[in-house]
């Protein structure tokens, strides 16, 4: 339900939805310098605009020489760090859901996508949306400042990732570093300079992208040596967060039409079920036994629901058992004396097989009693007789009561 506070002011503005505090993060990060000029990072976001924004090249050139030049991950800060932007603008624009013939999404459609998702799973899973990947923020989480901000005392991964460049900035000697850097600028001043047809300069291309993955791994190379490989080890596991987070969530975005309207459709088979034709027809057209056996035994499992056996977080199954006994009048016998009343309790248990019972006394109906349920009678008084029946009579209301308790709990839970 809306609020009405606010409302008409929301509706008249825009809601200019961005990326901008994931962008300045990363601004920061692309502004790191040394003392002699820019980073290598620097140069590897300018290599990778110049790669997406080039012209020239075809997809499959393009595709090669980023995969050349991404052969050390965590130090092509300029690719993961761009893919992200990138990724984040193909979610507020739609983008990213891709349904071959359809058009494509809008941002309203992936959030109530995502809100139906996080409905719909625990409905049809009984699980989290998160413990089967699918939760708002393995959709959204880019969007949502995981990278930006933590729950705990903890660096968030942006922070983290920025002190890592800053240290290693500084790399001693520099030439290894700097091997890099001009290696990364070589290549894009080329592409910066590409004008011909693509199949002329190949040759050229290659030997751009492989310098650049040889300086890459001599340098990283030196990294792995002290005092440097402790940062070292942090952008790693930084840089795979980032990449792994895109991954996730491009794979969960990608498809949200189809994964949801495969789970609707569950939902809506399974509304159909109180029909009772098309419940069967559905049992008969279905090849698959796990649907067969849902709604051949529907209306057996709808019998055994009862909301009052419903075992809630602060009740136990004996005080629900105690509770459903008040409700019913139990125990109806609370003396054992009363031989008649006890007899008369005996006779409607269902364990009991009273053929002949009309033409019995009381004491003898309460002896077959306890003949048919194997309570011992030799040695035992009428009344001791009545007694251990009545128990047993008791005991058997308890019972059914707490098997109607389990077969409303199997039925009502997910499998």
């Amino acid at each position: 339900m809306a609020i009405n506070k606010g409302l008409t002011s929301l509706v008249n503005a825009d809601p200019n939805f961005s990326n901008q505090a994931l962008e300045n993060a990363i601004n920061d990060i692309k502004s790191v310098d040394k003392d002699d000029g820019y980073s290598w990072i620097k140069s590897s976001f300018d290599v990778d605009t110049a790669i997406e924004n080039n012209t020239v090249l075809t997809t499959s050139q393009k595709s090669d020489v980023m995969g050349t030049i991404n052969n050390i991950a965590h130090l092509n800060a300029g690719r993961f760090l761009g893919d992200l932007i990138r990724h984040t603008n193909s979610i507020l624009d739609g983008t990213i859901v891709v349904v071959p013939g359809e058009a494509s999404a809008t941002f309203l459609e992936i959030l109530q996508t995502v809100h139906s998702i996080q409905n719909m799973i625990p409905t049809l899973y009984g699980v989290t949306p998160e413990s089967k990947t699918k939760g708002v923020n393995d959709h959204l989480g880019t969007l949502n400042n995981i990278f930006l901000e933590t729950e705990d005392s903890s660096k968030p991964v942006i922070t983290s990732l920025k002190d890592s460049i800053n240290y290693l900035k500084n790399y001693n000697p520099v030439s290894t570093r700097t091997n890099y850097e001009t290696a990364i600028d070589n290549l894009k001043n080329f592409l910066d300079s590409v004008r011909a047809d693509s199949t002329d300069f190949q040759q050229t291309l290659d030997t751009f992208a492989s310098a650049v993955a040889t300086a890459a791994t001599n340098f990283d190379t030196q990294l792995q040596n002290h005092p440097y490989s402790i940062k070292r080890t942090q952008m790693v596991a930084d840089s795979d967060t980032i990449i792994t987070q895109v991954y996730k969530e491009k794979a969960n975005c990608s498809v949200l039409r189809t994964y949801i309207s495969s789970i609707t459709s569950y939902m809506g088979y399974t509304s159909l079920a109180e029909n009772n034709s098309l419940r069967k027809l559905m049992s008969r057209v279905s090849q698959n036994t796990n649907w067969q056996t849902y709604f051949n035994d529907y209306v057996k499992n709808s019998g055994l629901l009862n909301p009052y056996f419903n075992l809630g977080s602060d009740s136990s199954k004996a005080e629900i058992i105690d509770k459903v006994l008040l409700q019913q009048g139990l125990p109806d016998v609370h003396d054992h004396v009363d031989l008649q009343a006890v007899a008369q309790k005996a006779i409607k248990d269902s364990r009991i097989d009273t053929k002949g019972f009309d033409l019995y006394e009381t004491q003898t109906i309460i002896t077959k009693c306890c003949e048919q349920l194997g309570i011992t009678t030799s040695n035992n008084t009428i009344y001791n007789q009545s007694q251990m029946l009545l128990s047993s009579l008791n005991q058997q209301d308890r019972d059914l009561i707490a098997q109607a308790i389990d077969f409303n709990d199997d039925a009502n839970t997910l499998s």
